[in-house]
């Protein structure tokens, strides 16, 4: 059991922060578990994990929320968005972390069909690290952008591109780094490709229709592993 998951009933406020339903199913998915899998583990009926997924406004006890917590390795404080506007790594680290070289296959693996990773620039005013959503199509890194934007500054040189997760309730998480030369995507085809294939719209919004593709040279990554 999570030590950092538990805490005094009489001091967490029974109403949630936030849309903690989103939070809730966010988790379980990530840990793969079902409902029946987390209701049972947190003591619940599976019909009111699911009202409590399923309606924003729900207001689930004190002590319902400490076993959702417990049940899905967190804490109460990030199934109510209590971190939302904080910097991740907030959690003291683990007992007996160790550093641990992951293979390739375990970084592509990571890095998944698609996500939000940060690529490096360097522009007129220096270095910079820009987060974008990006996406893996046949091997490759490839995000869209604007061409005023800085991601864009990275078309025709060779850039770095970081893609990182932090666990905060059991303090390990994982760092994959891609080095690659970076091209901007203009056969119309292949864009067609890319905009059918894209799992979502940038979430920052706006026009961005210049794709830009990394083709990787070399993948590496390092994980947090706690005994």
């Amino acid at each position: 059991m999570n030590q950092q998951t538990r805490t005094d009933p009489a001091a967490v406020s029974p109403r949630p922060a936030g849309d903690m339903g989103r939070r809730l199913a966010s988790r379980r998915e990530h840990l793969g578990l079902t409902r029946e899998q987390v209701a049972d583990r947190a003591g619940m009926a599976t019909p009111y994990l699911e009202y409590l997924e399923q309606q924003p406004t729900a207001v689930p006890s004190a002590v319902l929320l400490l076993g959702l917590a417990d049940a899905l390795q967190t804490t109460v404080s990030e199934l109510r968005g209590g971190s939302t506007n904080l910097p991740p790594g907030l959690q003291k680290a683990a007992r007996h972390p160790e550093l641990a070289e992951m293979t390739p296959e375990e970084c592509r693996a990571r890095l998944s069909t698609h996500g939000v990773g940060r690529v490096a620039v360097t522009g007129h005013d220096g270095p910079a690290i820009i987060p974008v959503n990006y996406q893996m199509v046949d091997g490759s890194l490839v995000f869209r952008t604007s061409a005023e934007s800085a991601p864009a500054l990275s078309i025709g040189t060779r850039v770095a591109f970081e893609v990182d997760h932090i666990d905060e309730a059991l303090s390990q998480g994982w760092s994959v780094l891609v080095v690659g030369s970076s091209e901007h995507v203009t056969d119309p085809d292949t864009v067609q490709d890319l905009i059918q294939r894209a799992h979502s719209g940038p979430w920052a919004g706006g026009d961005r229709a210049l794709w830009v593709r990394i083709g990787p040279d070399r993948i590496t990554g390092r994980r947090i592993h706690v005994r």
